[in-house]
């Protein structure tokens, strides 16, 4: 019974994020222009776009550590040993993050329009580049899991 629960709510949660992206992206996309004649077109919703990528990736973070910390939690109380084990994926988490911040490129862009002008500062072009690196970084690190999965299944029959 719970488990029939649980895939309903998160099943309903993708389709309803699911479901907002596909608008946004429509307005983004089908919204038009600030200014037809400028040499660098800007769509009227990017800050739309950008405002919900951080929200969903935000919350995915935010959620992410919350149920983490509640598996460490129930785990140290099970099995003090495997708990380090989450606590350490936290940890790589966290200097995942720290790292590719470090990474990031906190240069000014040139030829960013006045809207977008209060994103164009150190802070924000890192926060973008580290979201940018670790979404790579993770990526890769899904695709790696997959390959090695499969390849181990393999020789274990």
């Amino acid at each position: 019974m719970a488990v029939t629960k649980i895939r309903r709510i998160s099943s309903w949660t993708l389709w309803a994020v699911a479901l907002v992206s596909v608008v946004v992206l429509g307005l983004f996309y089908t919204g038009g222009v600030v200014d037809p004649n400028a040499e660098q077109k800007a769509p009227v919703n990017t800050d739309l776009l950008l405002y919900w990528c951080y929200i969903i990736f935000a919350i995915t973070i935010v959620t992410m550590l919350i149920l983490g910390l509640f598996q460490f939690i129930s785990t140290v109380r099970a099995k003090p040993k495997s708990a380090l084990a989450s606590l350490g994926v936290l940890i790589l988490f966290a200097g995942l993050l720290g790292l590719t911040y470090s990474m990031g490129n906190g240069t000014a862009l040139s030829g960013i329009n006045e809207d977008s002008a209060q994103f164009n500062t150190s802070f924000w072009l890192k926060i973008s580049d580290m979201w940018i690196y670790s979404m790579f970084i993770l990526l890769a690190v899904c695709v790696l899991a997959m390959i090695s999965g499969t390849v181990l299944k393999v020789f274990r029959r």
